[in-house]
């Protein structure tokens, strides 16, 4: 595989003597040096900025979201504020290796899970994050990649009975006999084995579009690229 040629950085040249300077510049000889550093720092100030432009949108509505104190990489000290409102409706598009996939969220029936998921999504926590997969179920959201990570919390059990577990439908994940993961969430792509759930697992989304790209995930080699979160 060839390698993009990268233009090589020229030193800016500085006269030696003065008589080549700009009338207004005689005996400040220093002058093109400041205005070299002003623009290298001009250039470095608009890559940043080019750089916040391509981070994931956040709606105005979302302005207030924010993750409690970090601690360290992917862990919290505590589950974030609650951001959101019932006067919106939300969806989140998980953008993968194999294509978009939307989800309606419900916060009417899991507004800490569903507040909990944006809050996430918008600071990046899911970026690059791989995928497990079963026949009948993906899973993504940690950042250990083995199926044991999280944010350094969990999360309230949060029941409902509508919508019903099908094919489509997004939880969260738990251990048997414990809590709610803070972060590792799941899509059922098939139906559920055996009698469905035993346990409570938060189902907080439905998939409305890309259940085929739910479907085409195959495991470590997929990735989550971004999650964009929309405000109605």
């Amino acid at each position: 595989m060839t390698k993009a040629k990268v233009a090589a950085v020229r030193p800016v040249a500085i006269p030696e003597e003065d008589t080549d300077l700009p009338e207004a510049w005689r005996g400040r000889p220093w002058i093109p040096v400041l205005i070299s550093i002003l623009v290298i720092a001009a250039l470095i100030g608009s890559g940043l900025a080019i750089n916040e432009a391509l981070k994931s949108p956040r709606p105005t509505a979302l302005s207030s979201c924010v993750t409690s104190t970090q601690i360290a990489s992917h862990q919290f000290i505590s589950r974030p504020p609650i951001c959101i409102t019932a006067a919106h409706r939300y969806q989140a598009t998980i953008n993968t290796t194999q294509g978009q996939i939307v989800i309606q969220l419900h916060p009417e029936v899991a507004p800490v899970t569903v507040n909990n998921f944006i809050v996430l999504a918008l600071n990046g926590y899911f970026d690059g994050m791989t995928w497990h997969t079963e026949d009948w179920v993906v899973q993504s959201g940690d950042p250990a990649g083995d199926g044991t990570g999280g944010p350094g919390y969990t999360l309230p059990d949060e029941p409902n009975t509508t919508p019903k577990w099908d094919i489509g439908a997004v939880g969260m994940a738990r251990p048997i006999g414990g809590q709610i993961n803070g972060s590792q969430f799941f899509i059922e792509r098939a139906t559920w084995p055996d009698k469905g759930p035993t346990a409570v697992y938060n189902r907080f989304g439905t998939v409305i579009k890309g259940i085929e790209k739910v479907q085409a995930l195959t495991g470590p080699s997929d990735k989550i690229n971004s999650i964009t979160i929309q405000v109605g």
